[in-house]
């Protein structure tokens, strides 16, 4: 029977009962309208056939079994994604052609589901302990909630990293990221702001969007006295708090909740704004892409009001949009211009992480080609 959406509750019949549950919404769209329970019986073209005619199915199975199906359902999916053209650039047309697959693809793969228990237990067979994982991303709750297999295993993964921590080498330690926090799994941007130049006598630097709290952590490792970071997320800021009480620059960093800049005036001012000009479909999302470089061009436009007269802005950009079409050859170099800054010097560096080299991946051309760059800017010198 259909289930159905009231106040974020989904409803089901399951052994001749009408039972309900919350919806955990971790980037799986809008609460399933009808769900169908099923177990190892189920093949994966019965459900490919049931997926995609909206149905949502309720795993009752064996949990490893359910993986395999998840696995053999993407397979399926992938199948009918459209191809796109071995080109450079692309054309914007065939970019948003990409995204709308890949959310296309998403929806269909979120609509297997798990059920919770309100302490977020699984009671399937061979179900692990996701208990940690879950409470650090989730709200608590007092009933069981419906969550997509696929959604559970982001949560499950993001743990682990969050756990083991990212290797940083201009720190020589790691990184240990919340969930929906951006991760420094690619290492170049940082190692950029490791190896600038600094200004001459930097006393005061700023981190515009500090995130994981990476990048204030490089420049207290670089011994400016003082940094202050800020971040308009919550989630973010406490990722970034426990960063630096664990590194020990509790000292020289101050964290700041605020939309990008701090008050006053820097020697160094320093943002890594998201490099896709596109809309973000998830929170996480939002580190990657900037509707209408909003975020780039509020930097830029902003930055000579709270730069010291012989201080630098540093702008970590990727060329990546121009190789996908979505940003035409010289944006950033006018952007600047038109903010009355002007580029001191700029830093170049070349992916190394393995999508790039990976053919299988839509975009592995425009990855391939894709220049990460630190632009020194400065003021423009009064005639």
């Amino acid at each position: 029977m259909p289930g159905m959406e009231s106040n974020h509750a989904v409803y089901w019949d399951e052994a001749g009962e009408r039972r309900s549950a919350s919806w955990c919404n971790v980037n799986a769209g809008k609460p399933p309208r009808r769900i169908m329970v099923a177990d190892d019986e189920l093949s994966a073209d019965e459900a490919f056939r049931q997926i995609s005619q909206g149905m949502a199915i309720l795993w009752r199975g064996d949990f490893h079994n359910g993986r395999h199906l998840l696995q053999a359902l993407a397979r399926r999916v992938d199948k009918r994604r459209p191809r796109i053209p071995a080109r450079l650039p692309l054309s914007s047309e065939d970019f948003h052609k990409f995204r709308l697959s890949q959310s296309q693809r998403a929806t269909l793969l979120n609509q297997l589901l798990l059920e919770l228990g309100p302490d977020f237990s699984i009671s399937l067979r061979r179900a692990p302990n996701v208990r940690d994982a879950c409470a650090v991303a989730l709200p608590s709750q007092e009933t069981s909630c419906l969550i997509s297999l696929r959604a559970l295993q982001g949560l499950i993964g993001a743990w682990e990293w969050r756990r083991k921590g990212v290797y940083v080498p201009a720190l020589n330690d790691r990184i240990h990221v919340h969930y929906g926090v951006f991760s420094p799994v690619r290492g170049e941007y940082v190692d950029l702001v490791a190896q600038a130049p600094l200004p001459s006598d930097t006393r005061t630097a700023f981190d515009i969007g500090t995130g994981s709290g990476v990048l204030a952590a490089v420049l207290a490792r670089r011994n400016i006295p003082r940094i202050v970071a800020s971040d308009i997320d919550p989630s973010a800021l406490t990722c970034a708090q426990e960063n630096i009480e664990r590194l020990g620059f509790t000292k020289q960093i101050e964290l700041l909740a605020t939309d990008m800049f701090p008050p006053g005036k820097a020697d160094l001012v320093v943002c890594n704004p998201p490099w896709i000009p596109a809309r973000p479909t998830s929170r996480v999302e939002q580190a990657v892409y900037d509707p209408d470089s909003r975020m780039l061009n509020g930097f830029l436009q902003k930055l000579p009001h709270h730069l010291e007269t012989t201080g630098e802005g540093w702008l970590i950009m990727s060329d990546l949009a121009e190789h996908l079409g979505l940003r035409p050859p010289g944006y950033v170099e006018e952007a600047i211009d038109r903010a009355g800054l002007r580029v001191l010097g700029k830093l170049d560096a070349h992916p190394v992480h393995q999508k790039s080299f990976d053919p299988s991946d839509p975009l592995h051309l425009a990855r391939r080609a894709e220049t990460t760059s630190l632009w020194r800017l400065g003021l423009k010198r009064s005639r």
